[in-house]
């Protein structure tokens, strides 16, 4: 998974090595890389495009520092897209390569356990100095260090080491063999050695733009640098084409969208049903002047979910957090939320072939065998299924199920109140941090009260929403786990015991498993396509049967709108975020 704060998930890559080192201008699992060294640009690019113009964007909250990678605070988005550059970047068409971009040359140890980097001469920074080994060394150390987010030490965990070999090369080493290692390296985004220290806490890049201006709260500019070093670059060239992109700040989606069609903004991806069903009408695109589209992708859709934060008392049980989910009505909220534009999510690897199906067998199997005595008897003699109400009895139906499992629980109602053999009652609160989902929540709790618990749920501001995410402090959240193309060290991050207590990790749920510990070393240490898909099968299994959340649904393409003043290649890539997209356009007008 490359790493990126503003949206936590994009493409981890995997390689296959000779049997002896190599050197090379890119990286892919098979070593068929598609594009050849020394081509001219990346196929989803155009050579009609054009640089210049500017591009207003919209971003939902606000933001209080301009360094992406510290714990404390929100960083702005297109820190980590536009200033910040890595060793190499990803091929959008591929699902499985990098190519070099820092780095012109990445050479793979024999064993396995090293990789040399050679960095390009022309490399520099924003402010025109070279990019050194000593700042690869430095941003390396950095983020393995104390004084990042927890993200950064968890996922460069097996990174042993970093060594200056010479003027041009640096070295990295690992604690052990993991086939993503080299691309994990590879991925590392490289400031100036020292920059940390600086007390107002700003950071320069070599990436193709630079910070304009700013005011927190309300916008950031970015200004194209006209000294990129690498703006004729093969994996750079037709891209990052305008002159400034503007991000204004805005208090939620509903207000987003108004001001879009009011012309305050260019590019908007939607991703409220109701605003793709209905809202998106009137003169501006009646005219032409904005458009509506859909953009398919062959993205792993992950995971979204209600999850309960196992850390309370009230999720503790296993039991209890089934009950739940028996309450929500899927089918009825995509039929009358939805407009039926969803998909169920059926795995923590929804869309993709590491998603679990059937019942295990061979290696899946025998590694699940390994914890059977840690799992649940379901993880064996039941296919993944999400809750439904088609057929008989529907919710009605279900919230039977549910009732029985409380009851075995520990849980009764009496006058009417589920409480506990203490006579305490079954109390939480759902927060959010849109008012767009209250209208699911209005049914979901609807259910949940016919149960006899007392649930609640509430818009707060954004960014009291991240710092009580960061410190655990909530009872239910809507969550989502984005899933990389090739799943590795963020499964730490996401389920691993040792993340539990780790404030601004990602284990919301806080998941303490033996189980899941080891199957996330079979994910991240397998050392071929059969192993990786075998154990993240297996993981899936562990994960869905621990019942953390309640699954949502997810669509398999990007829904944007964008005013009428841009040009685009003709090829779309197939694992891409819009805003990746986004980067390839020009401006028309």
């Amino acid at each position: 998974m490359r790493i990126r704060l503003s949206c936590m998930v994009l493409f981890l890559s995997f390689l296959v090595c000779n049997l002896n080192a190599f050197g090379a201008h890119g990286l892919s699992i098979d070593g068929n890389l598609k594009y050849p060294a020394g081509f001219e640009y990346f196929e989803y690019t155009s050579a009609k495009a054009q640089k210049g113009g500017d591009l207003v964007l919209h971003d939902i909250g606000t933001f209080d520092k301009l360094n992406p990678f510290t714990l404390k605070g929100e960083a702005p988005w297109g820190l980590d897209l536009l200033v910040f550059e890595s060793l190499a970047e990803p091929s959008l068409d591929e699902p499985f390569s990098e190519y070099g971009l820092i780095a012109k040359d990445i050479e793979v140890a024999a064993d396995h356990l090293s990789v040399i980097f050679t960095i390009n001469e022309k490399a520099r920074f924003s402010n025109g100095i070279p990019v050194t080994v000593e700042d690869v060394a430095y941003s390396m150390n950095t983020l393995k260090g104390s004084g990042v987010h927890p993200l950064y030490p968890y996922y460069y965990k097996d990174i042993q080491s970093v060594e200056i070999l010479d003027n041009e090369r640096v070295r990295f080493s690992f604690s052990q063999k993991n086939r993503e290692l080299p691309m994990i390296a590879s991925q590392i985004p490289i400031f100036p050695k020292d920059s940390f220290e600086k007390d107002d806490g700003s950071l320069i890049g070599s990436g193709p733009y630079i910070v304009s201006s700013h005011e927190r709260g309300k916008y950031i500019t970015y200004k194209r640098n006209e000294s990129y070093w690498a703006v004729d670059h093969p994996v750079r060239r037709n891209m990052f084409n305008f002159d400034t992109i503007t991000v204004k700040f805005y208090k939620d989606q509903t207000i987003s969208l108004e001001a879009f069609k009011a012309g305050d903004f260019d590019f908007m991806s939607i991703n409220i049903a109701k605003q793709w069903a209905r809202d998106l009408h009137g003169s501006g695109f009646s005219s032409g002047k904005l458009i509506k589209k859909f953009l398919p992708h062959s993205l792993n859709a992950g995971m979204q979910g209600f999850l309960m934060n196992s850390r309370r008392e009230i999720f503790k049980d296993r039991r209890v957090r089934q009950a739940i989910g028996y309450a929500f009505d899927f089918e009825w909220t995509n039929k009358s939320l939805f407009y039926d534009q969803y998909t169920r999510n059926n795995s923590f690897f929804s869309n993709s072939p590491f998603a679990a199906t059937g019942l295990p067998q061979g290696l899946e199997l025998a590694y699940l065998t390994e914890f059977k005595d840690e799992l649940p008897e379901e993880v064996f003699t039941k296919p993944l299924q999400p809750v439904t109400t088609k057929g008989k009895g529907g919710l009605r139906s279900n919230l039977r199920k549910a009732k029985k499992l409380l009851i075995e629980a520990g849980w009764k109602v009496k006058d009417g109140v589920l409480v506990n053999d203490k006579g305490e009652p079954f109390s939480f609160e759902i927060i959010l941090v849109s008012q767009t989902f209250e209208r699911v929540m209005a049914s979901f709790v609807a259910n949940l009260n016919k149960l006899g618990m007392d649930v609640r749920y509430r818009t707060v501001d954004p960014t009291l929403y991240v710092e009580r995410r960061k410190t655990f402090d909530f009872d239910m959240i809507v969550t989502t786990y984005g899933q990389s193309l090739s799943p590795g060290n963020e499964q730490r991050d996401y389920w691993h015991s040792s993340a539990a207590d780790t404030p601004g990790s990602r284990n919301f749920a806080g998941i303490r498993s033996k189980a899941i510990d080891g199957l996330i070393d079979r994910v991240i240490y397998a050392t071929n396509s059969e192993e990786l898909t075998a154990a993240c099968k297996a993981l899936d299994r562990a994960l869905w049967y621990g019942y953390y959340l309640v699954p949502n649904w997810y669509t398999n393409g990007h829904r944007i709108v964008y005013a009428n003043k841009f040009g685009q290649p003709e090829t779309l890539p197939l694992y891409y975020s819009a805003s990746q997209f986004l980067m390839t356009w020009w401006a028309t007008k």
